[in-house]
């Protein structure tokens, strides 16, 4: 009945339009964005206050409707949604003058808001209902300008101001300058719109004709606008793409659909549980989210999604955000809306790039991922950071990122980890491993848009892979990178074809693109004309593509300014050569030929040269031609500006050969960027595979900096039984990831886990300690990376589930206890006997007597499953219940007494720890002392009546002495290394390396006859060419080393890092290109010895060096160094 009532007020009259919307607003549910549609009329409007000036209101009232049709008004209610949702005042007062009849918003009563044909806003009104949900700006002279609902989203959004104040007789309008256009789009695209930009075609038109106009690209979320970058000589910033996400639910579980319109990919992760989709979203940035309706008929049997049990987490997160319900088959009804969202054709193919979960772990939980720092998380120490170099970030540090969300089968983490092995024991130097992303790739080339500086960008890459592929060392790397490359494209490429296609696109690119070592495509430089004018109006397409395919145009370029030189020579230089010469009593004549930049011109500037009595003097003729310089639009620039009617003729014959030389390069770039559209997947991969290679070598260099080590992992079946599933994980070694056992400072701990741990403890004696530094160890493991260990064997677990203490949700209403049930309840359904299962202060946030059952329970049921892992509680009363376990050991954190006080030791121990130390943490953290006083009493007294008596069980076990890191090889095969492409430094480069290595034996050898060192040290000179870096081993080791610089100078230093060392030389202005020659010596005082000699021989030899200062240190670092250290330093 209420709905009938509402529905016959709508079609009474449409003054009770809005009563209706309001009425049928409050019974629609506030999980969609998207609102009902309110009835089938065509058109309805928002009664507003229409100032007195208005006339004939009612009359045009009636003629809104057939700006609109049925198709748009779920779009309309769209934006009217959206304009409910501005805070800011001038966007609010702006909607008060916006009408719904139509897409735009626009009220044609008001002043410039006519749509009739052949006005520029029925124009965009056209191009508005082909992308009705995207903000439209319009190219028009040098702004950009939005109407309606857009001009109220810039307003709100990007910081505008609306055109012509807040005047109440005009529509909505605001706008940017051409200049701002980048900064206007990201401010939107950050705030999740997408805009959709139209372009006016550039040229002559003809008098009182309207310019032709055209969509020229569209910005989306994690898709910026490209249009023009051929014709620039910068970068844009390519954001991480962000998919369009689709959720469903099967009898398999949760699926997540992923699709990428700029990659033109999708895939569809099938099988999941709620935790991991709920993991995926929170580190997921997408642009639109899609629930099927398969969502609301969850366990419990209810419609009312959310309610009871499974899905509650999932609805927890969806709740507060904007998303739409769809039905149908998931994948394909959500390519139909990808398509429909960016304006695709229906044809558009989506290639499946899926990697199916089998054999592989599951995906990390959010509650994982978070308590080691995977997921950055306050007060948590950051895995991630951890494992890679503070320099490595960006595409790197995000596959390492998605690798320990998302680890990977067992074959696949073998190769990561043999790639890993191999790049710790290499010894030549390693390409600097260009990283561009993949859907920058993509969408740079169909848009046909790739600049030169792109260009020689993906030459590097291929190079660097073709590089990678000569070199015996490197060559083995790249055979192991191509699997966890296919996993992260989804596509197989053979190594075969991989050189061949990357030598075809080299050899393409060379061949078009200028490589900045031409000299025939210099600015034009010419004596009379400043040389500013030629830098503006050349630099912008010199120098991008060889001058061989536009000789033509170039050659046109150079007689027209040739011409132009030639006008001004003879129509400005007399009258310049008059002033000179002309002494006047009412002050010097000025006169010079000068650049009006903003006009992009070269005239003559001078006032007072105008002679008062005309004796046909030199320069008096061409005075009698000049006339004022006017600017492009007919007006006079100034006083001081004139010109010559040949000068001018010259001025636009150069401007037309230029503007024929720009396009004629913009042609050839776009030509190219056509050529390599069939080359996509194979730049994508060789990009993924560099991305992986650089993430890969800074994980192994800042792991081997930290004494990290790489574990045996051993692969579990899915068909074997328990007993032969549930392998042992070794753990020698092991120490928190957050902390550097080369400082001393970090405890170490065996784990020998071949069942499951129930670990008691001290407070702070490290349980939640050990837990993490566990997890992190073995998630690191089965992801063939190094561990935090100077041993270890750990199996391939199917999932790593790691459960810390839990917090309440008062907006979801639910306690703590009650949160930390439902995510237990997750980790016990989910584990098997391949999981690696550990739980900190089980049971904690209830009463004691049911809360130590409970977990007792809980234990018995992992016990039975046979999973490894460790369950760590205060729970005493666990010990003493009729639990059936056979498949549980007793560990604890263990304590020592000193002076007469408890103190934890850290160390892990067999047995049983039933002191807390609460006291004494308590006291530590200052609570006063009478309250700790009074709760000894009561502890006395409850111990008394309980009878109850504390017993501490000591069972050290004997820890080793860390074993020696074995990546570090001798410097012997230092031999090998990448091949040196000739260029201008190589004879010096050579002589360099000769003289080097001669001082150096020699000192050497001294140093060993005098038994100074233990045994004589081969010396290998490696060399570290432009956009190279030293490899993995150099790391800790000791090392002299050479700079030669471009001014051919020299310059010789000692370190201990390398790496870092060579980063900061790199840094400093001019040496981003400078090649270095290192030797790997025996110890710090060796190499302070050898620096020394080198600073005070190599000048005699004829070198030239930059630091002769230091060679007054001679007796700098002498001193014997032991055999143990030595043998340390090469072993």
């Amino acid at each position: 009945m209420h709905r009938v009532l509402v529905r016959s007020l709508v079609a009474a009259t449409p003054r009770w339009l809005p009563l209706a919307d309001s009425i049928l607003r409050r019974r629609r549910p506030r999980c969609s964005p998207l609102p009902m549609l309110l009835f089938d009329r065509r058109a309805w409007s928002k009664p507003r206050k229409v100032s007195r000036g208005i006339s004939m209101a009612s009359r045009k009232a009636n003629k809104q409707g057939e700006y609109c049709d049925e198709s748009m008004l779920s779009h309309i209610m769209w934006w009217k949604e959206k304009m409910e949702r501005c805070r800011k005042p001038s966007s609010i007062q702006l909607t008060q003058r916006l009408v719904y009849s139509n897409i735009l918003g626009l009220d044609p009563n008001l002043r410039n808001g006519s749509l009739k044909d052949g006005t520029l806003n029925k124009e965009i009104l056209l191009f508005k209902s082909k992308f009705p949900r995207e903000v439209l700006l319009c190219r028009v002279g040098d702004f950009y300008e939005a109407i309606g609902f857009d001009a109220c989203i810039l307003v709100e959004h990007a910081g505008l101001n609306p055109f012509g104040g807040l005047r109440s007789d005009s529509i909505p309008k605001a706008g940017c300058p051409v200049v701002n256009l980048r900064q206007t789009l990201d401010d939107l695209t950050r705030c999740g719109c997408s805009v959709c930009i139209v372009e006016e075609i550039q040229g002559p038109t003809q008098a009182r004709a309207r310019k032709s106009r055209f969509i020229s690209g569209h910005a989306h979320p994690g898709s910026p606008y490209v249009f023009g970058l051929a014709e620039v000589d910068h970068d844009v910033e390519f954001p991480d793409p962000m998919p369009v996400v689709g959720i469903s639910h099967s009898a398999k579980g949760y699926c997540l659909i992923s699709v990428l319109e700029t990659m033109k990919t999708y895939s569809a992760e099938e099988g999941l549980t709620e935790e991991a989709i709920v993991t995926k979203l929170r580190i997921c940035r997408y642009h639109h989210l899609y629930l099927h309706n398969s969502l609301k008929n969850n366990s419990s049997g209810t419609s009312r999604w959310g309610e009871f049990g499974e899905g509650g987490l999932l609805w927890g997160e969806c709740s507060g955000k904007s998303f739409e319900w769809f039905d149908g088959s998931p994948i394909q009804e959500l390519l139909c809306k990808v398509r429909e969202i960016y304006g695709l054709d229906e044809k558009t193919v989506f290639r499946n790039v899926t990697v199916s979960l089998e054999g592989r772990p599951q995906p990390l939980y959010l509650g994982t991922a978070t308590q080691i720092g995977v997921i950055p998380t306050e007060g948590i120490p950051s895995l991630l950071k951890m494992a890679l170099p503070s320099n490595c970030g960006g595409l790197p540090s995000m596959y390492i990122r998605d690798l320990l969300l998302n680890p990977p089968s067992f074959d696949v983490a073998a190769a990561v980890q043999e790639a890993c092995r191999l790049m710790g024991s290499i010894t030549c130097s390693v390409p600097e491993f260009t990283c561009i992303s993949a859907a920058k790739l993509v969408k740079l080339l169909e848009s046909k848009e790739v600049n030169h500086i792109e260009f020689c960008r993906i030459k590097n890459v291929v190079d660097e892979i073709m590089l990678m592929n000569r070199n015996a060392e490197l060559s083995a790397i790249l055979n192991e990178l191509l699997v966890p490359g296919s996993v992260a494209t989804g596509l197989k490429v053979e190594a075969g074809m991989l050189m061949n296609e990357c030598s075809v696109i080299s050899q393409r690119i060379a061949e078009v693109i200028s490589l900045g070592v031409e000299s025939d495509q210099a600015v034009t430089s010419l004596e009379y004309i400043p040389k500013e004018f030629f830098n503006d109006m050349e630099s912008s397409w010199k120098g991008r593509v060889k001058r061989i395919h536009a000789e033509e145009e170039f050659a046109n370029v150079d007689r027209a300014a040739e011409a132009l030189s030639i006008a001004v020579i003879e129509d400005f230089m007399p009258i310049i050569s008059r002033v000179k010469s002309v002494v006047s009593s009412n002050g010097g004549s000025k006169g010079e030929i000068c650049y009006a930049k903003e006009h992009e011109a070269v005239w003559f500037k001078g006032k007072r040269f105008i002679p008062t009595v005309w004796a046909n003097t030199p320069g008096e003729q061409q005075i009698k031609q000049l006339k004022p310089a006017i600017d492009s639009k007919g007006r006079k620039v100034g006083e001081e500006w004139f010109t010559t009617s040949k000068v001018e003729n010259a001025l636009a014959r150069y401007h037309e050969a230029c503007d024929n030389a720009r396009n004629k390069v913009v042609e050839l770039l776009r030509g190219l960027s056509s050529e390599l559209q069939d080359k996509i997947n194979i730049l994508v991969f060789c990009s993924t595979l560099l991305i992986i290679a650089k993430a890969l070598f800074g994980h192994v260099s800042e792991a081997r900096r930290r004494g990290w080590m790489l574990p045996t992992i051993s692969p579990l079946s899915k068909d074997c039984v328990v007993e032969e599933s549930s392998s042992a994980m070794d753990l020698v070694g092991l120490f928190p990831y957050w902390l550097d056992v080369n400082q001393g400072n970090a405890i170490l701990n065996d784990v020998h886990m071949h069942s499951l741990f129930v670990l008691t403890g001290p407070n702070g004696g490290g349980k939640s300690s050990m837990l993490r530094s566990v997890c992190a160890a073995a998630l690191l493991g089965i992801c063939g990376l190094m561990v935090p260990s100077t041993s270890a064997v750990i199996p391939h677990f199917d999932s790593i589930m790691l459960h810390m203490k839990a917090y309440d949700s008062p907006a979801d209403g639910k306690s703590s206890f009650q949160i930390e049930m439902s995510e237990i309840r997750a980790l016990v359904i989910r584990a098997t006997a391949r999981s690696l299962l550990l739980i900190d202060e089980i049971c904690r946030g209830t009463e004691t007597a049911k809360g130590t059952c409970i977990a007792g329970s809980i234990i018995e049921r992992l016990d039975n499953v046979g999973c490894l892992g460790i369950i760590s509680t205060h729970l005493h009363g666990i010990f003493d219940l009729p639990l059936s376990l056979s498949n549980t050991v007793f560990k604890s954190m263990g304590t020592e007494v000193v002076d007469g006080c408890i103190h934890p030791t850290w160390r892990l121990m067999d047995g049983i720890c039933r002191e807390s130390l609460a006291f004494q943490t308590a006291r530590r953290e200052g609570m006063p002392d009478l309250i700790i006083r009074r709760a000894q009493e009561l502890y006395l007294t409850m111990s008394t009546n309980n009878k109850q008596t504390a017993s501490m069980v000591h069972n050290e076990s004997p820890n080793g002495n860390p074993s020696v890191n074995g990546l570090v090889e001798k410097p012997g095969s230092l031999k090998n290394r990448l091949e040196i492409l000739p260029g201008t430094f190589e004879p010096l480069r050579r002589e360099v390396e000769c003289a080097v290595t001669m001082i150096c034996k020699k000192k050497l050898l001294d140093l060993y006859n005098k038994s100074s060192i233990p045994e004589l040290v081969e010396v290998a000179c490696v060399a570290v060419g432009a956009r190279e870096q030293p490899p993995p081993s150099t790391v800790g080791r000791s090392s002299i080393y050479v700079i030669i610089r471009s001014d051919n100078k020299l310059y010789v230093g000692q370190t201990d890092d390398l790496l870092g060392r060579l980063h900061a030389h790199r840094s400093k202005e001019g040496m981003q290109d400078a090649t270095i020659l290192y030797i790997l010596v025996p110890g710090k005082s060796v190499a302070c010895q050898l620096e020394t000699l080198l600073i005070n021989q190599l000048p005699s030899r004829g070198f030239k060096l930059i630091n002769k200062a230091d060679g007054k240190h001679r007796n700098f670092g002498i001193s014997r160094i032991s055999g143990e250290a030595i043998a340390t330093q090469l072993n």
